[in-house]
């Protein structure tokens, strides 16, 4: 019998090995993709001659676009893994917006900044208590606060903004006078070598450089802090006992009661946090962006963010994929217009084309068919004209997000209790 106990081996290192082969797998597959994202680009740049389609300024100003995006993206990750759905993200970016703007110009862009972060605190917190303490249906509050963000913002306003120092210097009903700027930076000696190369053109080793010479150059000490973020917020609600405890309030509240865990308290905590990291989001635009408070501001940028977690799956990693994306569609019609978004149709009559294969392949017939006309649709408009219209080309970036969700749609899995009503003790 002992000699039977001590040969039998521990149950937990099987499960380890396994866990450690899947994560090998989802990094080589992640790699594979990059990579293959990257061969396609450079083709289609060559292809269509559109250097300016991962140039360095387009990447730094994809970069820049993609921040207060994935800022609010991760914030509703922070909320809808603790189970309480975020719509008013969008309003507490409107929060941020305003209190950056207003303590900016009157003081100085950090405690701006701060500023910023609070007001997004305080809308996270009025969602809490709506949606946690009280069972308010969390859409009805994500709402609600979308609609008092704005009204309360609009009022604010056009009371420290009209009148005296503010009117002299610059406000006015719909924004703030100017703050000053936040520090930007770049790498020294890497951004002129990275540009050297860029210049030449060369397949794949150009476009390489390119972007990344465009993280590298021009970079808010913001940006910095969001990628501290996004890595931060990985390290803690995966590897951490606080996270576990958080994760398992939005999958199972009742049994994260039942072993100690006051579901409550994290509730609260991961919507603060949330409304703080939008509202970070908001100050970006604010403070980074423009320098100013402006009135809409934030043009949709909290639910493109909540369609960048939704695209990621509820995991940093996936979201900041996603952001990269919103921001790089966003950036690709603010610079280039209706030439460049042309030469993106054909990066898209590829991807529906492997899409299609891909359908037909797992035996998705219908799914399949349809993508593959799609796709000669796309690539019949793209040889019959010379520049998208400039009316489609504004509409770039919500376009990505629709179809970047519709093709998504099918290997998401958000927490079972996301969104659900929960009270203390139901489940005696």
């Amino acid at each position: 019998m002992t000699a039977t106990m001590t040969d039998t081996p521990p149950p937990v290192a099987p499960k380890a090995d396994a866990a450690a082969k899947r994560q090998g797998r989802s990094l080589g597959q992640i790699l594979m993709i990059v990579a293959g994202a990257l061969l396609l680009v450079a083709a289609v740049r060559v292809i269509t001659g559109a250097n300016q389609l991962d140039s360095a300024g387009q990447i730094s100003a994809a970069l820049g676009l993609a921040v207060p995006i994935g800022l609010a993206g991760l914030a509703g990750l922070w909320s809808e893994r603790a189970g309480v759905v975020n719509i008013g993200l969008e309003g507490m970016m409107i929060l941020g917006t305003f209190g950056a703007g207003w303590i900016g110009w009157q003081s100085s862009p950090w405690l701006g900044l701060l500023c910023g972060i609070g007001f997004g605190v305080l809308g996270g917190l009025v969602h809490a208590v709506a949606t946690v303490t009280f069972g308010v249906d969390h859409i009805v509050s994500g709402v609600a606060i979308n609609l008092l963000a704005l009204g309360a913002t609009q009022y604010l306003a056009k009371l420290f903004f009209v009148d005296g120092k503010a009117a002299d210097a610059g406000g006015n009903p719909k924004q703030s006078p100017p703050s000053d700027s936040l520090p930007n930076f770049d790498v020294p000696g890497l951004s002129d070598a990275l540009q050297s190369v860029e210049k030449h053109h060369w397949f794949l080793v150009s476009d390489l450089a390119g972007i990344l010479g465009g993280l590298v150059t021009n970079l808010s000490v913001v940006t910095i802090l969001a990628v501290v973020l996004f890595v931060g917020t990985w390290w803690l609600l995966w590897r951490t006992p606080f996270g576990l405890r958080l994760r398992s309030c939005g999958e199972n509240p009742i049994a994260a009661e039942s072993l100690g865990v006051n579901v409550y308290t994290y509730k609260y905590a991961a919507v603060a946090i949330s409304g703080g990291l939008a509202g970070l989001g908001g100050a970006f635009l604010s403070l980074v962006t423009s320098h100013i408070y402006l009135e809409g501001q934030t043009g949709g940028r909290g639910y493109i963010g909540l369609a960048a977690m939704i695209f990621g799956n509820w995991r940093p990693g996936g979201l900041a994929m996603g952001a990269g994306l919103f921001g790089f569609s966003d950036a690709l019609q603010l610079r280039n217009g209706g030439v460049t978004v042309h030469a993106l149709l054909l990066l898209l009559v590829v991807l529906l084309a492997v899409l299609a294969g891909w359908k037909l392949y797992r035996k998705a017939l219908w799914q399949g068919v349809i993508s593959a006309v799609m796709a000669a649709l796309v690539l019949v408009w793209y040889l019959v004209t010379d520049e998208v219209p400039g009316d489609f080309v504004g509409a770039t970036p919500y376009v990505v997000t629709l179809l970047v969700l519709s093709l998504s749609a099918q290997r998401l899995r958000m927490p079972k209790a996301d969104g659900m009503r929960y009270r203390k003790g139901q489940g005696k």
